[in-house]
């Protein structure tokens, strides 16, 4: 469990909260193997019987002063008695994992019902209204699917179009069974998905069906423009429709898994695998919207285009979670497809959205078997409790929150990237007291099931019958944390975490874009770093005056006496240039621009970091680095001088050859030098696999690289002033820092 702070010295009180101008909140990855300084936790059991504040009901921790017979809550600071049960316990203090560390996971008991033999259940709803090049490559993603998946694992495969088929691969031969779909968009699939091919038989074994899996995949056929046509329906207007009832496909798949939930399986997968937008039946979108000239109505196309057209898929995530499904959304697609309105579908459920723009170049085998190799918990419960001077204001992430209690988040599937953020905020005037030893405290507690391979697995004599069985088992994970308080405003700044602070400033605008549109969202950004920057000069007392007046006042714009504030106005300016701030009329497609907000809204800080300010590295050989960073221009290249460069822009990697190098130089780079062990070692650490491509200066097409130099380029879009590159930037927000100051 990874938390960071976007300051380690929290505010004194409000006063000095507000003169940072800083955010203030933390980052929590609870599934984490390790903390953010790479310590695990300490393991142990019983964690039912660890004791709790009668108070506040936060968990007794290494931070808790214990007597013989009582101990003080940490957080609220409550006298509790303590059973003789836990006394004999704490008798031998190394004894017990709470003594040990703040840091500890503790196996929680399970009723016999619950502990039940749980197989892992996955499920590939493939798209039919297709092409051939769609479905050769969920082929490819299946197949590395199936290697990934660990024994005991049950498969099944359905696919859509204007009907469901469901295959049973436990035969000889692959049969399927098919249901069509009514083309009204009210229309539910009027059979029982378990009257047309029992459960049993349509969930088969990977272990002994691995390749009639294989073989059924093979069978996949896009259904022919004659099949559409007939199965098509009159759509607006007279224009035929394509015939894709995803959202039918998935409620009925729904609806026939949940009959097994909590029976056969604690949790199921669905890879939902996309090539355009849900045309038929329930859930259809109209992606004409898409089309429409807001320009000419003098209307903001992104507030148009980013809120969801049906409640639809929000409502069928909540019918997903009550019958024990994840979805993961797989849109391989240049078309407009609306993942407004379909993203709900996946993040609400705990699965993953991806986009594809092309059948090509597409990662998705890699980041189909990446997924399913990471260990990952269900069924989570995510707990955060502070000590009374301050709380949670706001939460970020892909959960959805308890309806009954505060602060309670609940994750349907978790794996050891996914994070959260929280914003905190005095719950009074007060603040914390400047005299008291007693310091702000944070606890998160995660409570989550995983599926473990039963002790069978261990035995090599175990026969293929026991093999199959997995348990469940619960644990709790618990980290209480101590920070310090900054008596001063230097002292806040001087322990600012400028990774941290993005999180929270993306999560921020994501939010303000999807409620007001992309304008606000960038105005909201801009705006913070002028206040920023006001305080930070007015704290530093760095506004001199010239003589005549205001001529000649300088504004520290680079944060120059505070390194730790220095990499913010880079941060910012690249966000603004990023497609997930930038507006519709600068050609963004506004699916690209859902993805971003669900890709960049799931990140850990230094991920985030890495896409919203590429890291440019130089290389004087394959073998040799020359500098470990650049800005992201043009001079850089050129002053330099070094023949190769290396940019890593988290979901892309390019190693460039400046059209200078020496023309020995092998190109592309060996497998067994410096740099391409550092590019596998980044592909290796990545929740999902970049592109990596080559460029050769002066011979390819190098748009792709130069796209990234961003900071000769316009942060034009905003409404604000037409300014040219990163410099220019600072130039503007030096203005606009004098004219909020008078």
């Amino acid at each position: 469990m990874a938390v960071r702070a976007t300051v380690t010295r929290f505010p004194i009180d409000l006063e000095a909260l507000e003169e940072s101008g800083l955010p203030w909140g933390v980052t929590v990855s609870p599934f984490a193997a390790k903390d953010e300084n790479g310590s695990p936790p300490v393991y142990g059991s019983e964690g039912h019987l660890l004791p709790r504040c009668e108070n506040c009901w936060g968990y007794y921790n290494t931070y808790c002063e214990q007597e013989q017979w009582a101990w003080t809550c940490s957080l609220c600071g409550t006298l509790n008695g303590l059973s003789s049960q836990a006394v004999s316990r704490y008798s031998l203090p190394e004894s017990c994992p709470e003594n040990i560390s703040s840091f500890i996971d503790l196996e929680m008991p399970m009723e016999e019902s619950e502990e039940m033999q749980a197989r892992p259940v996955y499920v590939a709803a493939v798209d039919l209204a297709s092409s051939e090049e769609f479905l050769e490559l969920v082929k490819s993603a299946l197949l590395a699917a199936l290697e990934a998946l660990g024994p005991g694992s049950l498969f099944g495969l359905a696919t859509f179009s204007h009907k469901i088929g469901l295959y049973d691969v436990q035969g000889p031969i692959p049969v399927v069974k098919n249901v069509f779909i009514p083309h009204d968009a009210d229309g539910t699939v009027s059979v029982e998905l378990q009257d047309v091919m029992p459960l049993s038989s349509f969930l088969a074994p990977v272990d002994t069906c691995k390749d009639r899996i294989a073989s059924a995949l093979e069978t996949l056929r896009p259904t022919t423009s004659w099949e559409r046509t007939s199965g098509a329906s009159q759509g607006l207007d007279g224009v035929l429709m394509g015939g894709r009832g995803f959202g039918s496909a998935m409620e009925a798949l729904f609806n026939y898994l949940g009959s097994e939930y909590g029976n056969t399986f604690a949790l199921a997968r669905v890879f939902a695998f996309l090539s355009g937008a849900p045309d038929i039946g329930a859930g259809q979108l109209d992606t004409r919207r898409y089309g429409e000239q807001y320009a000419s109505r003098r209307e903001d196309a992104d507030r148009a285009l980013l809120p969801e057209q049906t409640p639809f898929y929000k409502d069928l995530a909540a019918v997903a979670v009550q019958s024990g499904v994840c979805v993961d959304i797989f849109a391989v697609t240049n078309e407009y497809t609306d993942l407004a309105s379909l993203k709900f579908l996946s993040i609400e459920s705990g699965g993953s959205l991806f986009l594809y723009t092309s059948t090509d170049d597409s990662t998705l085998p890699q980041d189909m078997y990446r997924m399913l190799s990471r260990p990952y918990a269900f069924n989570c419960v995510l707990k955060l409790r502070t000590s009374s001077e301050f709380q949670p204001s706001h939460s970020y992430g892909h959960f959805f929150p308890d309806p009954q209690y505060e602060n309670v988040q609940h994750i349907i599937c978790c794996d050891s990237f996914a994070t959260y953020a929280y914003d905190f905020e005095f719950a009074s005037n007060v603040g914390f007291s400047r005299h008291t030893s007693e310091l702000p405290m944070l606890q998160i507690a995660f409570q989550y099931t995983v599926v473990v391979p039963s002790d069978e697995l261990a035995n090599a004599g175990s026969n293929s019958t026991t093999r199959a069985k997995h348990s469940l088992k619960r644990r709790l994970r618990i980290r209480t944390l101590q920070f310090g308080v900054g008596h001063s405003i230097n002292e806040i700044y001087d322990c600012v975490d400028s990774e941290v602070v993005l999180s929270l400033l993306v999560h921020k605008v994501i939010l303000a874009s999807l409620e007001q549109g992309v304008r606000e969202g960038r105005m909201l950004l801009h705006d913070w770093l002028v206040i920023l920057t006001a305080q930070y000069n007015d704290a530093c007392k760095l506004i001199q005056s010239g003589h005549g007046g205001s001529t000649g006042v300088h504004i520290d714009v680079a944060f120059s006496q505070c390194p730790q504030l220095q990499p913010l106005p880079r941060l910012v300016f690249a966000l603004l240039r990023n497609p997930l701030l930038r507006l519709h009329e600068e050609g963004v497609h506004p699916d690209h621009r859902i993805y971003l907000q669900c890709l960049f809204s799931a990140l850990e800080p230094s991920s985030l970091n890495r896409a919203v300010y590429p890291l440019l590295t130089s290389y004087a050989s394959p073998d040799k680095q020359a500098y470990p960073r650049h800005s992201l221009s043009r001079a850089a290249l050129i002053t330099s001088g070094s023949p190769i460069f290396f940019l890593d822009a988290f979901t892309n990697l390019i190693v460039f050859y400046a059209s200078t190098a020496d023309p020995s130089l092998p190109f592309p780079p060996p497998q067994d030098c410096l740099l391409r062990t550092t590019i596998n070692k980044l592909k290796q650490e990545r929740c999902i696999m970049p592109k990596l491509s080559f460029i050769k200066g002066g011979q390819d097409d190098a748009t792709a690289f130069e796209n990234y130099l961003i900071e000769e380029q316009d942060v034009e879009g905003s409404g604000f002033t037409s300014v040219m590159g990163f410099v220019s930037f600072l130039e503007e927000i030096n203005q606009s820092t004098l004219e909020y100051m008078k």
